[in-house]
């Protein structure tokens, strides 16, 4: 895992990721955007869907490897790059290994399940018969205060529910 100076283009994918990422929390999912890209084109987009559609592995990556699958009828998806605005986890990682995707570059570090070298890395597992360049940092300050302040914003309005709970329960 590196952390490498970034271009014009890599800052404008991930400020898309952002954008998708938004997209999720206006869903009430957790606020992460991915972004597959080839050859300087979006292939496919996706975002944390796992509560709308009842689906644990609907998360943003999985969503945007799904995607592009159907997009070039194959799901050997080489020589792209990966955008997400969060670590990607274990499933993720596995998925991103699998589809083999070349370079996988993510915004905040995930300190609790983050499997591309925050908590372990399936990237560099000796087992893994695939290997994509993974680079962090990527608008890290602003994709972990996407995430901060969204649930930040959860706490608030569990602990007003649980307050009007007790209000009306005090009737």
């Amino acid at each position: 895992m590196s952390e490498l100076h970034f271009t014009p283009e890599d800052e404008q994918f991930m400020r898309r990721a952002m954008q998708l990422a938004e997209q999720a929390e206006l869903e009430g999912e957790v606020p992460v955007g991915a972004v597959l890209v080839k050859d300087g084109k979006v292939i496919a987009e996706g975002w944390n869907q796992s509560i709308g559609h009842h689906d644990a592995t609907a998360h943003a990556e999985m969503q945007t490897l799904r995607r592009a699958g159907q997009t070039l009828e194959n799901y050997r998806l080489l020589d792209t790059t990966l955008y997400v605005t969060l670590e990607p986890c274990p499933m993720c990682a596995g998925a991103l290994l699998h589809s083999r995707v070349k370079r996988v570059v993510f915004g905040a570090p995930d300190l609790k399940a983050g499997a591309a070298g925050t908590v372990l890395n399936l990237f560099e597992h000796q087992a893994a018969y695939h290997y994509a360049n993974v680079e962090h940092g990527l608008l890290e300050e602003e994709c972990r205060s996407q995430l901060q302040n969204f649930f930040k914003r959860r706490r608030k309005e569990k602990k007003a529910e649980k307050q009007a709970k007790r209000l009306d329960e005090g009737k």
